[in-house]
């Protein structure tokens, strides 16, 4: 797949999960928000929670591809850049914060399937 294709499909998930989580009651804060280190793909809050969520939209994909695609390098990357966002959006000091993986069309899956917690900075 041309990489051109690839972030259309990424664009379109990350659009997908978006709503997704627009209609489970989260208000999106951000989306794309970059750091010289990384990204994260949406910044999203719910009541006192603010959510750093990494969408893989997966079509071809299973969890042994997502725990590849979402390891401890990535993940560290999600939560230094998390901090970046912190360190700048002093407003949202006093939520908690969580680290979700949402993958859109994994086989054997729901359309989109949010996993809650999915890492922590503790890993």
């Amino acid at each position: 797949m041309a990489k051109s294709e690839n972030k259309t499909i990424g664009n379109t998930g990350e659009s997908r999960a978006a709503g997704f989580l627009e209609s489970q009651g989260y208000a999106i804060v951000e989306r794309n928000w970059r750091t010289r280190t990384g990204e994260v793909d949406i910044i999203a809050r719910k009541n006192d929670t603010l959510v750093f969520v990494e969408v893989k939209t997966w079509p071809n994909g299973d969890f042994y591809d997502l725990e590849q695609a979402v390891n401890a390098v990535k993940q560290h990357r999600i939560i230094k850049t998390a901090k970046s966002f912190m360190a700048v959006h002093k407003e949202y000091n006093n939520c908690y914060v969580r680290f979700d993986v949402l993958a859109v069309d994994m086989p054997g899956r729901s359309q989109m399937y949010h996993i809650e917690n999915a890492f922590s900075e503790t890993i």
